[in-house]
């Protein structure tokens, strides 16, 4: 586990989805961090008290968390410097970002001399090759359109209202911010390509207790740059269910000029597809939509839309919830009934 409470580092972020991680961490996990620190070039904010490391320190901050993503997940000479000061100050450093906190100059050996910690939470477990076995249990996946359409909030949000009812459900995470949420998970971006299946099976192992592993989709397969994990995960989680995630209004596959977002239906018959090689009887259980670029009446009428057109219940987890698609998911499968 990361030592708590955090400071999260927002960098010079100009757009609120390069900082998803200190986001998901500020929403999901509340009192977890005390403040953000950011460049003053930054424009966003999580909503926290803005610090600078001293004042993080004394207002007792243990870890320094870079809760920012960008293209590469490069650490870069102002970051390198951020992370120094703050081992100088005596506080551990936790980074989701693909590049190793210890490959940036001068880190590592300053960490050793100030005996703090370096949590690369990328940095993924020995695992197996996947062998596509059925295991025990009901497993549900999220799946995207785009990568940072928020399957991670909407899995996170499907947890709580699982829970909420009295069924047994646990959030598997793969991606940085998940991880750093759950205290657990796999970091199946950073996993190479011949072990992605194995690592779904692994994070989602057998269960035996009718409840439900819901598992953090990453990517789309829509997606020039990150189809292959999606369909690795796809793979090896051997979905009972999928929700299909979607920002409304995104006309482009994100970091692309080239890729336009596919149809939604479109884009849920292929996540079917590629499900039934180890899932055959997988099924879509419902549309959660990121509407936060709309009104609440277009939102509504959004979602009602994707409905009649999809015959799904489709929400926005963040404004909606997810009581109706999770009324679909039980639906569709009661727990068994011991003879």
């Amino acid at each position: 586990m990361i030592p708590g409470p955090y400071l999260l580092y927002l960098g010079a972020a100009t757009d609120v989805l390069a900082v998803k991680t200190a986001r998901g961490i500020a929403v999901w996990r509340p009192g977890a961090a005390i403040g953000e620190m950011a460049e003053p070039e930054c424009t966003v904010s999580v909503g926290l008290p803005r610090m600078t490391i001293a004042q993080g320190v004394a207002a007792g901050a243990k870890t320094l968390v870079l809760g920012f993503a960008n293209a590469g997940g490069t650490i870069d000479e102002t970051t390198s410097g951020v992370v120094l000061e703050a081992i100088a100050a005596g506080l551990n450093v936790a980074s989701g970002l693909h590049m190793r906190l210890s490959g940036a100059p001068g880190v590592a050996a300053a960490a050793e001399r100030a005996g703090v910690a370096l949590v690369d939470v990328r940095t993924p477990p020995a695992l197996p090759v996947g062998t596509g076995k059925r295991r025990t249990g009901r497993r549900l996946l999220t799946v995207g359109t785009d990568c940072s359409v928020g399957k991670m909030y909407t899995t996170l949000a499907l947890e709580r209202e699982l829970r909420a009812r009295g069924v047994a459900a646990d959030f598997r995470a793969t991606g940085q911010t998940g991880i750093m949420i759950a205290g657990s998970g796999v970091p199946i971006d950073a996993v190479v390509s011949d072990f992605l299946s194995g690592a779904a099976e692994w994070v989602s192992p057998d269960r035996s207790d009718d409840g439900w592993d819901l598992i953090e989709g990453q990517g789309s397969l829509f997606h020039p740059s990150f189809a292959g994990v999606s369909l690795g995960l796809l793979h090896g989680s051997q979905p009972d269910a999928l929700v299909l995630c979607h920002e409304a209004g995104r006309e482009t596959i994100r970091h692309t000029r080239d890729y336009k977002v596919p149809d939604l239906a479109l884009c849920l018959e292929r996540n079917l597809e590629a499900g039934r090689l180890t899932s055959p009887d997988v099924k879509a259980v419902g549309v959660a939509i990121n509407t936060s670029g709309l009104q609440s009446d277009e939102a509504h009428a959004h979602c009602l839309a994707i409905e009649d057109r999809l015959g799904l219940p489709c929400q926005d987890p963040v404004t909606m919830g997810t009581n109706r698609i999770v009324d679909k998911l039980l639906a569709c499968f009661a727990p068994s009934v011991p003879a």
